[in-house]
């Protein structure tokens, strides 16, 4: 992994910065969503999972509810485009990716960093390589190259009947290759530019869908239903 002031000090000072300015200019339209969410579907505002942070510690993320509440808890795990879980505000908040901007709570916490891995379910995690686990020195991320790269990762989803098989044995495998990378070369040009291309995944749509061509591992997971990963 790479070691340096930065990663020592300075991407903690920026995390820092960047929660507190983002919390205290997001307020206003946190509230707005906030209001829509329990306007437009019964349950809870936020939406909160057990997941894998640094030295393998699980931590509770934090993001608005996209889904009904009475199916929290129940069905996949994955969620596809067009799943009927997903509310009518949820399909935005998910299309737009504002439902992960109450994960500044978690980068304020400590929990999290801006740029890092994307933390999994200990469901997923738990099947990890010697190799994979080394993306656990890290703290996880808000956003990262891999989820830049797999912004369009619920649409790819619905391609494949079996969902579990397809993001286990090609999807997850590409993701760590691309966080273990990232790990090795952390900066912050690069994550100032990690940040500047996550904006532009917002505000610019893909016009086609993303294909990855990865070699499919011998190993597959198999992991039970439980609640889905929002």
């Amino acid at each position: 992994m790479n070691h340096t002031s930065y990663t020592r000090f300075g991407k903690r000072v920026v995390d820092l910065l960047g929660a507190i300015v983002g919390l205290l200019v997001l307020t206003p339209f946190f509230a707005v969503i906030a209001v829509l969410v329990k306007a437009t579907s019964r349950g809870p505002i936020f939406f909160q999972q057990i997941r894998v942070g640094q030295f393998e510690r699980p931590f509770r993320i934090f993001k608005f509810r996209s889904m009904r509440g009475s199916a929290l808890g129940r069905g996949s795990l994955l969620t596809a485009a067009g799943d009927p879980r997903i509310t009518r505000v949820g399909r935005w908040l998910r299309k737009s990716k504002m439902d992960e901007l109450p994960q500044l709570i978690n980068v304020l916490l400590g929990q999290m960093s801006l740029v890092g891995p994307r933390p999994e379910v200990p469901e997923y995690t738990a099947a990890y390589s010697l190799e994979q686990r080394r993306v656990f020195q890290q703290k996880p991320g808000i956003t990262s190259p891999a989820a830049i790269h797999n912004v369009r990762e619920e649409e790819l989803l619905t391609c494949h009947s079996d969902k579990h098989d397809f993001y286990l044995s090609i999807l997850l495998p590409r993701k760590l290759e691309m966080d273990l990378e990232y790990c090795a070369n952390i900066s912050l040009i690069e994550d100032m530019k990690c940040i500047l291309a996550t904006i532009g995944c917002i505000f610019v749509d893909a016009k086609t869908p993303q294909t990855l061509s990865v070699p499919v591992p011998e190993s597959k997971v198999r992991v039970s239903e439980s609640s889905p990963i929002q």
